[in-house]
């Protein structure tokens, strides 16, 4: 990078002082978004993002929508840098036709989520939040609970998370399925995985968990239908996105034991505030354990996928080019 200083904004909380030094070690001023309390910058509007990032060179951003009437608006922004791994919320198209470069920090949260994943298996698998629910209202009757132990686990994908999961899962000898478009047969089979469709995996599986890409392909992929082939038994984990279930007859489901519990982290109501009511109840079922889309957030993760947002930043606003893991778009020399 030159001598010249270029603008980072971040509208993201808990960005940690390392990432801030090693920004302003690289020519970087660095403004930190004031976010209205609760709020994220996913609910921000056009005007407010327009004003926090005028003269912006780059962009450490969370959950905002990014379409082309805002990278339009913002001539001098070179690179968007999310920090987690999603990005479906951003125009790729217009970014690359607007010359743009748009990463996510690839590998930086993969060990928190996974972390997250056997925490919600574990623990709504041993009835956890019923049992001390029991015991706040004075009841200190036991609830028979299920192990992880050898049980049977499908994974909904195989990505950077999914290979994670499944790592911590050998600890308790478990049976892997897994189903995703393709699969690295060498991989399967060093690691005893058994590759499946998505029907045999939810028929056979004691506990599904996600970990596929939000697409038109798998939105809504747990619905009616398919939790209909899941064991009255089985337990759903989302640590993914919401878009994957469709929360209404996911609650249909707990409510009347078509599955007997869910772990969940991603809500549909996310994006679509209609469903906020279905959050409300799914939250509340004595056989959910939830959490508020914080699986990536430990003290840990954050820091590492600040950081690889970071040296994104710094790697493009120098003129080279990021991780080829964590480019999602690049509009350069279009």
């Amino acid at each position: 990078m030159t001598n010249q200083i270029r603008r980072v904004v971040v509208t993201q909380r808990f960005f940690d002082d390392e990432a801030v030094r090693y920004l302003e070690a690289n020519n970087c001023q660095v403004d930190i978004a004031e976010l209205p309390k609760g709020q994220a910058d996913g609910n921000l509007t056009h005007d407010q993002l327009l004003a926090m990032l005028k003269d912006a060179d780059g962009w450490i951003v969370g959950h905002a929508r990014i379409n082309r009437d805002l990278l339009e608006a913002l001539p001098r922004l070179q690179i968007l840098s999310r920090r987690g791994v999603g990005y479906e919320r951003v125009d790729l198209e217009a970014a690359r036709a607007l010359g743009r470069v748009v990463t996510i920090a690839a590998g930086g949260n993969d060990a928190s989520v996974a972390d997250h994943t056997v925490a919600l298996l574990l623990a709504v698998g041993r009835k956890l939040r019923e049992t001390q629910m029991n015991m706040q209202a004075g009841n200190w009757s036991i609830l028979i609970s299920s192990d992880l132990y050898r049980k049977t686990v499908g994974l909904v994908g195989l990505g950077r998370i999914g290979r994670s999961v499944a790592q911590r899962l050998k600890g308790f000898e478990t049976r892997i399925l897994v189903s995703t478009p393709t699969m690295d047969e060498a991989y399967a089979s060093a690691n005893g995985i058994t590759h499946v469709d998505i029907d045999t995996l939810l028929r056979e599986s004691d506990y599904v968990s996600l970990h596929a890409p939000l697409s038109p392909l798998t939105r809504n992929l747990i619905n009616k239908d398919t939790l209909a082939m899941m064991k009255p038994t089985a337990v759903l984990i989302n640590t993914a996105r919401g878009g994957l279930v469709e929360d209404r007859d996911l609650l249909d489901a707990l409510k009347d034991g078509t599955i007997a519990g869910a772990g969940l982290d991603v809500y549909l109501s996310e994006s679509n505030p209609t469903y906020k009511s279905v959050s409300d109840e799914l939250i509340a079922l004595p056989n959910v354990v939830a959490s508020p889309h914080s699986a990536a957030s430990s003290a840990e993760g954050l820091a590492r996928t600040n950081m690889v947002a970071s040296q994104c930043v710094v790697a493009v606003l120098s003129g080279r080019d990021p991780p080829s893991s964590c480019v999602v778009a690049d509009g350069r020399g279009r």
